[in-house]
């Protein structure tokens, strides 16, 4: 398929043919579920964490005696059945992560490239630069329409672009190599430069 390439003032910059193998595809709602989901897990801290029996802070001694009182057997205050007590099979700390293939998770990467060309929310800039001057680009992007924006360069982002960027409301600057499925698809305009479409279409092949 073949788009038209911009420039940062909205001027034209020729042409770019992409390919059918990345942008496409007929996206899959499963695929992009899948990867996502594997995603988010593994981004999950798993820090969370409740005190059993054993750790809070309570006398050990019997709270009443074994026999003749009427109520139930107890031995300690830290048991689960009393408030203030220890949890019983409560959270700990653990990894929430899971394995995905490799295969699977560059065809994932394909779908999101291919969703965003089939709506019209791909862009092709010919360069990201910019002069560092954050006021400068938020114009532009403001004038492009550019509201929630991934702007995905080659394999090294501009400096001074990424300086600019940086206080922009809803602009995201990435390499190649830090495309991911969950950042495309949670954006509503995908920008690809010309340099970031011939190193995308390198990693992908």
């Amino acid at each position: 398929m073949k788009l038209n390439v911009i420039t940062l003032d909205g001027g034209d910059a020729g042409s770019v043919e992409l390919s059918d193998d990345l942008f496409g595809l007929e996206p899959r709602a499963d695929i992009l579920h899948r990867v996502v989901r594997w995603q988010r897990n593994n981004a999950q801290a798993g820090t969370h964490k409740v005190k059993t029996r054993s750790e809070v802070k309570y006398s050990t001694k019997k709270i009443y005696r074994q026999k003749g009182t009427g109520g139930a057997r107890h031995g300690a205050r830290s048991a689960p059945i009393f408030r203030g007590g220890g949890i019983y099979k409560g959270p700990t700390p653990r990894s929430h992560g899971h394995d995905l293939p490799k295969k699977f998770r560059k065809l994932g990467l394909k779908h999101a490239l291919s969703a965003k060309a089939k709506e019209g929310s791909l862009v092709v800039l010919d360069t990201a630069t910019a002069s560092g001057k954050t006021a400068e680009l938020a114009k532009a992007v403001k004038n492009l329409g550019w509201k929630r924006t991934l702007v995905i360069d080659g394999a090294e982002v501009n400096e001074t672009f990424a300086k600019a960027a940086a206080n922009i409301t809803g602009l995201d600057v990435l390499p190649t190599m830090g495309a991911n499925v969950y950042d495309i698809l949670k954006r509503d305009t995908l920008v690809l430069t010309k340099a970031g479409v011939e190193a995308l279409e390198a990693r992908l092949k």
